[in-house]
């Protein structure tokens, strides 16, 4: 069986994905075929069911729950970290709420974050990987990052504003779910099993050959040296990734029932997962 699975170009997506680009582990039969594309566009496409597997904004799950449901693993999650807020001065969250902040997204859950922190904020939809730019050259007030900008903005010359993960932990004592990979609720319960096992088996392969899995990890690395990439790999892929646990779940009821209360989805949200 052919599993299309997509994932953004990222080290810590390419670390969870090693042993199955590699060979690393027994595909039990599947044929995989990996989707690279940035989240915003694996968001939309997961709106149409497009592929087999997917990684997602856990802000896109209750949009697209109909089609899909949530793997026990493959989570990244912030325990204390997570998208910045920057600007080329130093600002308090009251200008926030003020100024023109450029987002990588509105399906994206850091925008989601933001505005469960600031409330209603003007916004503008920036690629994620232009969004330092925009700030720099004057284009938007403030930029809100995700992936590598979290770890590379101040040698950019940029201020952090409000991390919000630091704000998510201070304010609920939980990570702050960030990603989510789920599979196409089609594929039936024993296909979703199986494939759930075995791409679990992946995320275990990678953290139990690190050096070989961050090797190629490296790759996908946009412009970060090798210190910090490993550092981003460590951030993103853990204890949480290979399984969500209680803590992780409850971080995932608890970021959606608050997404829910402000209205941010169209219907109740049913948090399920295979298995």
């Amino acid at each position: 069986m052919l599993i299309r699975l997509g994932h953004s170009p990222d080290p810590d997506d390419a670390f969870m994905f090693w042993g199955l680009a590699k060979g690393e582990v027994d595909p039990r039969g599947f044929e995989f075929e990996h989707v690279l594309q940035d989240i915003q566009t694996l968001n939309e496409w997961a709106l149409e069911g497009r592929l087999e597997v997917s990684a997602i904004s856990l802000h896109a799950y209750p949009h697209v729950q109909d089609r899909y449901v949530l793997l026990p693993h493959g989570a990244s999650m912030g325990s204390g970290y997570g998208p910045i807020v920057v600007a080329r001065e130093e600002l308090d969250e009251d200008d926030l709420r003020r100024v023109e902040i450029a987002v990588p997204g509105r399906m994206t859950t850091a925008f989601l974050t933001l505005q469960l922190r600031l409330g209603e904020y003007r916004w503008r939809e920036v690629p994620f990987d232009r969004i330092m730019d925009e700030v720099l050259s004057g284009k938007a007030d403030a930029g809100l990052l995700i992936h590598e900008g979290q770890l590379t903005y101040a040698a950019a010359g940029l201020h952090k504003v409000v991390d919000l993960g630091e704000w998510w932990l201070e304010d609920t004592g939980l990570p702050l779910p960030l990603g989510a990979n789920v599979a196409r609720r089609d594929l039936g319960p024993e296909t979703l099993r199986e494939l759930s096992d075995v791409l679990a088996e992946s995320i275990r392969a990678g953290l139990d050959n690190r050096e070989r899995a961050l090797e190629y990890a490296l790759q996908f690395g946009r412009g970060l040296d090798d210190e910090l990439a490993d550092r981003f790999v460590g951030m993103y892929v853990n204890e949480l990734t290979e399984d969500y646990g209680e803590e992780g779940r409850r971080a995932v009821r608890e970021l959606l029932r608050r997404g829910e209360e402000i209205g941010a989805f169209t219907e109740p949200v049913r948090v399920e997962f295979v298995g």
